[in-house]
């Protein structure tokens, strides 16, 4: 898989890398989008209601996160997973988690009425 870019960028996704990894399909980007931003939200919800299962639950939005570009939500899940394993700041980590999932949402919303 690419590297994330050296410079940071301005929106919540990586539109380049998003591209690179969809090789340029437009259709499939619109579709890799839409099932990212509802699994977003349902793992959100999901630590949310099964608090032991945080950890994984994070380590698969880091995943799917950087699959397709949204590398604040990926660095907000690895934080999160940091915060669970030092038993440090979990509260604030979640928070800046869902924070980071809500601008990634909002930006794919704004994609996908295009």
């Amino acid at each position: 898989m690419p590297s994330p870019p050296l410079a940071p960028i301005d929106s919540p996704l990586d539109l380049d890398h998003l591209s690179r990894m969809t090789l340029g399909d437009a259709e499939l980007e619109q579709e890799v989008l839409a099932m990212f931003a509802e699994q977003a939200a349902r793992l959100l919800a999901a630590m949310t209601a099964l608090p032991a299962e945080t950890g994984p639950l994070a380590h698969k939005l880091k995943g799917s996160a950087r699959g397709i570009g949204a590398f604040a939500v990926a660095d907000a899940a690895a934080s999160l997973e940091t915060a669970i394993r030092t038993g440090h700041g979990r509260p604030h980590a979640f928070a800046a988690l869902k924070e980071a999932v809500a601008e990634a949402r909002a930006a794919i919303a704004a994609m996908l009425k295009r």
